[in-house]
């Protein structure tokens, strides 16, 4: 897979996109209003950034979600707004479904001639970090972005607006931030199509051996180089990256299998268990065994 700046171009009478796919993102219809949709090649199957903001709805479906330096589970309802230019890509383990919301507004655009709109500003500021949305604004947000699907004319308009303002209005308490500092990717294609083959190594066989010297035989790159430019794109060295792909994965077997805890970690690259559990207990702040426990009697893990 190549690293893509997908060119989102809306139509001379679209002031946003509604998206829709119901198996694969690779397959997506363009929602015009009810019963009247065109498909897409969609580019949501490996990470990949626009200049357009995007309001992504999980309908179905799990996996590994990377938004900015972020890598985390997902499942269905999981809802984020990414920010102009920011990496992106939900690894999806089989089939699934969502919607999603697109929008651009350059600074010459004419809506910033409203005053009412200044605080779409900060919105998008926020955005360049990545926002997962929850509680009771994600549930409104989810209502009306299914409703927008079968809307029309101003009505259509009238949502995607309400949409906007339930954004620009959601309070702390329902909303988190995924990266740990903003993100706005701006590097020449080839850098990022080589750093896309590595991530997509990364994904496909982190439960395998891996070190460094694999990706950058497979890059071409120094060892200076790929790690200033993984790091530029990543948000985070090769090695956190790799760990944290594997703790992900681990974290999906504690929760759906009933296999030791030791075995679990040898399948997903860690040999070294006394390495693991030291890894596992800083990022998620309990052991392996406290975490399946509190999984299953539904219990917070953060």
């Amino acid at each position: 897979m190549q690293a893509h700046r997908e060119l989102i171009r809306l139509q001379e009478n679209e002031t946003f996109r509604v998206l829709r796919w119901n198996r694969s993102v690779v397959s997506v219809d363009v929602i015009f209003g009810r019963d009247r949709f065109t498909q897409l090649h969609g580019q949501g199957d490996h990470w990949h950034y626009h200049p357009a903001l995007e309001l992504t709805l999980i309908q179905s479906g799990k996996g590994t979600r990377l938004v900015g330096d972020d890598i985390d589970l997902f499942e269905s309802g999981d809802l984020v707004l990414i920010g102009p230019n920011v990496p992106h890509y939900w690894h999806m383990r089989g089939n699934s479904s969502g919607l999603a919301l697109q929008w651009d507004f350059p600074s010459e655009h004419g809506i910033w001639n409203f005053p009412e709109v200044a605080r779409l500003r900060d919105l998008t500021d926020a955005a360049r970090r990545g926002v997962q949305l929850v509680g009771n604004t994600a549930l409104r947000v989810r209502q009306a972005m299914e409703e927008i699907v079968r809307a029309e004319g101003l009505t259509r308009l009238g949502i995607f607006l309400k949409i906007l303002g339930m954004l620009v209005e959601c309070s702390n308490k329902d909303r988190q931030l995924l990266s740990d500092q903003p993100f706005s990717i701006s590097s020449n294609a080839q850098t990022q199509e080589i750093i896309q083959r590595a991530v997509s190594y990364i994904l496909a066989h982190h439960r395998e051996p891996m070190a460094l010297n694999d990706l950058l035989e497979l890059t071409g790159m120094s060892r200076a180089t790929f790690a200033r430019q993984f790091l530029l794109h990543a948000g985070k060295p090769f090695s956190t990256f790799r760990n944290q792909v594997r703790l992900q994965a681990v974290c999906h077997a504690l929760k759906e299998t009933n296999e030791p805890v030791s075995n679990i970690a040898l399948d997903h690259g860690f040999n070294q268990l006394s390495f693991f559990n030291r890894l596992f207990n800083r990022e998620f702040g309990m052991n392996p065994s406290t975490y399946r426990r509190r999984h299953r009697s539904g219990l917070p893990l953060s």
